[in-house]
């Protein structure tokens, strides 16, 4: 036992030989906000998040998410959990993929009737961004929206993503 710590020890430090952990230099934390309108609706969404930059073209990491939408009588608010991953094959492209898991909160109410539903909605999102530094603007698509189910008033949503 001693024998394979000294080893893995070994290991790690050949790895990194100044003998620091550099995990927190690679760590980036920000997020994302979106904004979607369809037909006399709209859809709002804060997402803070924690990203692992692995090298200066992939980056992985894990968001929590609060979102609030609103199409005529109804009104959702969501929140829950997602995992991304970043791919910049140019400085100035980003490609992204991110899984997100929502529990929404459903609410329908007028005059003839009122109607309440607690489900979960899974959204799994490809997106294109162009990217400055700290900043990028663009559009992602849910592959996986459901008009009666989403939260999101239609499959794309623009988006800005921070990340310091």
């Amino acid at each position: 036992m001693s024998v394979f710590l000294v080893s893995a020890v070994s290991v790690c430090s050949a790895q990194n030989p100044s003998g620091k952990n550099d995990f927190w230099s690679h760590m980036r934390y920000g997020g994302n906000i979106g904004l979607g309108f369809n037909q006399g609706g709209f859809n709002a969404s804060v997402s803070p998040s924690a990203i692992y930059r692995f090298d200066r073209r992939f980056a992985a990491g894990t968001a929590v998410t609060f979102n609030y939408a609103k199409y005529g009588d109804a009104r959702r608010i969501a929140y829950g959990a997602s995992l991304l991953s970043l791919y910049n094959p140019l400085p100035y492209l980003q490609l992204s993929a991110e899984f997100e898991q929502l529990r929404i909160n459903y609410k329908f109410e007028n005059l003839l009737a009122n109607r309440e539903n607690n489900y979960w909605s899974p959204a799994l999102f490809f997106g294109l961004g162009y990217t400055q530094q700290y900043f990028t603007i663009g559009i992602r698509y849910d592959v996986l929206y459901d008009s009666g189910e989403s939260i999101y008033a239609n499959a794309w949503m623009p988006f800005v993503r921070i990340y310091f």
